[in-house]
């Protein structure tokens, strides 16, 4: 399992080329039969939407994938938000740092989340995959009515509203029942520790449902090739490009700004941290370069006590490069599918992002979670989600190197608000001695 799991990138790809050739083979396929039985005097569209007819035989690979990962997603969104809350709870105990820390990981987050809809919004390239009759799905944006919204977002019915991924109403549930939970006092713990268990048992079947990734890229791929022809890779080639685009501009403009404003070394940190970010683009896991990443800002001048409290949090609480991808990748999906999200809209997105994004944990493809409940939550069509996961092993290389610059940071930038950023060697050497003494 662990090597299936560590070649899983190198099996999406596999799945992805082999998706592309009997897309290829199938589209041609479809395209002669329509012609010779006279159906190709139809429009471009009805002939895609005919073609579209005879693709369900790839589809239901990735129709299984999507409704493994819907089946979990209630569940892990409840389980992770109350123990991220209650996790919360525990920064009293540390005062002055835990507010600082909290303050910046929001003000990282809301940066991430507004670059990923800049981005996404000024070169929109989810058109460029235009991938709506690829499952003869036609979707209207239903309009916004105020009254039904707020209403919406009480549950009248938690269980309801956890069977339709009602992302909004769960938040509010939860918020009640952590606040609930830690009002009773030692009890409470009792139902955290429960749900700890929880939010580590679906953490560890979102690994397994992702064994399936390889069969559900072919599938969707396949699909899509089938009806649009090879042509609408080049969607992808943009859609790329735009997304390590917004990364760069995070890691080389967006951390140098808050690392010059607060007279932090930023280009000499970011050689400490060079080595956990390789590992982490190379495995896809923010987390699995966390050992390395201790130890460089260790050499930095951080001191342990913050290290120790700051960066833990942040693999929970503040993966940037995962937020950014987020709002990015559900406004593309929309797009793809001909839906205009309204100003209104994705700042509602943002607002139910900023909460159900902390908690997720940097593991591979985790995101792809809070996104499949994005895409319920806005009325998109979730084929979209097999779709975007054929590249998403490549976005996910991305993003993990970026979550491990943002978690860096973060350490840097509360240690030196604590003015405790001492020289590199200082703080070890200091310790070292007091250890040996």
């Amino acid at each position: 399992m662990k090597k299936l799991a560590s070649n899983l990138s190198s099996w999406i790809f596999i799945g992805l080329l082999l998706g592309v050739l009997a897309g290829v083979w199938w589209h041609n396929h479809l395209f002669d039969l329509i012609a010779a039985n006279g159906l190709d005097t139809l429009s471009s569209d009805a002939q895609k939407a005919l073609a579209g007819r005879f693709v369900y035989g790839f589809k239901i690979f990735s129709d299984i994938f999507l409704n493994l990962v819907k089946v979990i997603v209630a569940p892990l969104v409840f389980s992770l938000l109350l123990v991220g809350l209650a996790n919360t709870g525990g920064f009293k105990a540390m005062g002055r740092i835990g507010a600082k820390t909290l303050i910046y990981f929001t003000f990282a987050t809301l940066i991430a989340l507004v670059m990923g809809l800049v981005i996404v919004n000024i070169f929109e390239p989810g058109k460029a995959l235009n991938v709506a009759s690829a499952t003869g799905i036609i979707t209207k944006p239903q309009p916004f009515n105020l009254t039904n919204f707020v209403l919406h977002i009480f549950p009248k019915n938690i269980i309801d509203a956890m069977a339709h991924n009602d992302i909004l109403p769960i938040i509010v549930f939860v918020l009640f029942f952590a606040a609930a939970t830690s009002a009773i006092g030692e009890k409470g713990k009792v139902v955290i520790k429960f749900f700890d268990a929880v939010a580590h048992i679906m953490l560890k079947m979102t690994g397994y449902i992702m064994y399936f990734a390889p069969l559900a890229v072919f599938g969707a791929v396949a699909a899509v090739i089938s009806v649009h022809g090879v042509g609408v890779l080049m969607g992808y080639i943009k859609l790329i490009l735009c997304f390590f685009g917004g990364l760069a501009g995070f890691i080389f403009v967006v951390l140098p700004l808050i690392c010059y404003v607060l007279r932090i070394e930023y280009w000499k940190l970011l050689k400490y941290i060079r080595d956990p970010m390789l590992l982490a683009f190379g495995t896809s896991s923010s987390e699995a370069a966390m050992p390395k990443t201790i130890n460089a800002l260790e050499r930095f001048g951080c001191p342990d006590r913050i290290i120790g409290f700051v960066l833990p949090l942040g693999y929970s609480f503040n993966l940037d490069g995962s937020i950014m991808y987020m709002t990015f990748a559900t406004v593309a999906i929309a797009q793809a599918y001909g839906i205009d999200l309204s100003i209104g809209e994705q700042l509602t997105m943002m607002g139910m992002l900023l909460v159900t994004s902390k908690g997720m944990a940097g593991v591979p493809r985790a995101s792809l979670v809070v996104i499949a409940g994005m895409l319920d939550a806005f009325h998109i069509p979730a084929e979209g989600l097999s779709v975007i996961i054929a590249i998403d092993w490549l976005l996910d290389m991305g993003r993990s190197a970026t979550n491990v610059a943002g978690n860096a940071v973060a350490t840097a930038v509360i240690s030196k608000l604590e003015n405790a950023l001492g020289q590199p060697g200082i703080e070890n050497d200091a310790a070292a001695t007091e250890k040996q003494a």
